[in-house]
């Protein structure tokens, strides 16, 4: 837009410094968006103000800056619905994990936590992250061994029916 608004037309702030942030970038928020329009709108010239087809180029814009918002946040909702369904099926197998650089660690899933919205697997009683898995394999149980969840599990013989 080439107008400049008058001199003695009011100063407006829409909150947005010059300082850059550490990264050296900025981004722009829809509510900042709305405090440029409004800005704008109030400091346009009455006798020559801003054509129609400006006005809808921008609403439009602010619409797709929108729907990208919420497509966004979507998207990383069904990323974590997804990790927590990928946690759930390691549940009572036995995973290798790299716990650092030079160690490993071999155990059965005995749970999953929700860590700050990060589904974590619990393994020989230690939370970790399901980036660290290496290997995962079926728990492979013997005749007469107990699986490592059977502590809380209900006998397989008891069904919930009073016995006969």
């Amino acid at each position: 837009m080439s107008y400049l608004p008058p001199v003695n037309a009011p100063a407006v702030s829409n909150g947005l410094t010059d300082t850059p942030t550490a990264t050296g970038s900025r981004t722009l928020s829809q509510n900042d968006f709305l405090n440029l329009l409004i800005a704008q709108m109030k400091a346009q010239d009455p006798l020559n103000p801003q054509s129609n087809t400006e006005m809808a180029a921008q609403m439009a814009q602010f619409t797709s800056l929108q729907q990208s918002g919420t497509m966004s946040n979507n998207i990383a909702t069904m990323l974590t619905q997804q990790q927590v369904l990928q946690a759930n099926s390691m549940l009572g197998g036995t995973v290798t994990l790299q716990v650092d650089a030079k160690n490993t660690a071999t155990g059965v899933v005995q749970a999953v936590q929700m860590n700050g919205g990060t589904p974590k697997i619990v393994v020989n009683n230690t939370a970790y992250d399901l980036s660290q898995v290496l290997t995962l394999s079926p728990t492979v149980i013997t005749p007469g061994q107990t699986p490592a969840t059977s502590d809380t599990a209900a006998p397989a013989t008891d069904r919930g029916y009073a016995a006969p």
